[in-house]
């Protein structure tokens, strides 16, 4: 039996170096990417908190949560737009919040940080963190909540 250890830890290292050889990345490439030496540059401490380490501001403190104008909301990060102001609805959480996003320009993700499965919702331009996704939105719309942190977002009204 002892002659036999030398090869069980030979196939053992054989076995574990191809499956590292066969791992391919899978982090998925945007078309905004920065170091992030170059994010913190571009963005406001709590924007790179918020957008680049998936921080949450506090609630009732966006200056979007009010707004009633008319516009595009887009990422504060790369200026994707991602949600229009007529989807924007006063959920009472204290973050703004919308029933839909603007097709393909919000993707989701899985987010277990706080111990069970929430959906995360991220900018595809460049993959900076928005908040997350609740199905307790309104009922006569999609039924959803994409519940936004205002820092991850800036407005842009339309033009008059």
């Amino acid at each position: 039996m002892k002659n036999l250890i030398p090869y069980f830890t030979i196939i053992s290292l054989l076995i574990s170096c191809q499956s590292f050889a066969q791992k391919k990345s899978t982090e998925k490439k945007y078309a905004v990417e920065k170091t992030k030496a170059e994010w913190k540059k571009a963005l406001t401490p709590m924007q790179f908190y918020v957008l680049r380490e998936a921080g949450t501001e506090r609630p009732h403190t966006s200056k979007y949560n009010n707004l009633k104008e008319k516009g595009t909301f887009v990422c504060a990060g790369c200026d994707t737009p991602l949600y229009t102001s007529d989807r924007k609805f006063d959920s009472g959480t204290g973050w703004p919040s919308f029933d839909k996003a603007i097709k393909k320009n919000v993707e989701t993700d899985v987010d277990y940080k706080i111990g069970y499965a929430r959906t995360e919702l991220k900018c595809n331009g460049c993959g900076g963190h928005l908040g997350h996704r609740f199905n307790d939105g309104p009922r006569n719309t999609t039924g959803l909540r994409d519940c936004i942190n205002g820092v991850a977002l800036k407005f842009i009204p339309n033009k008059k």
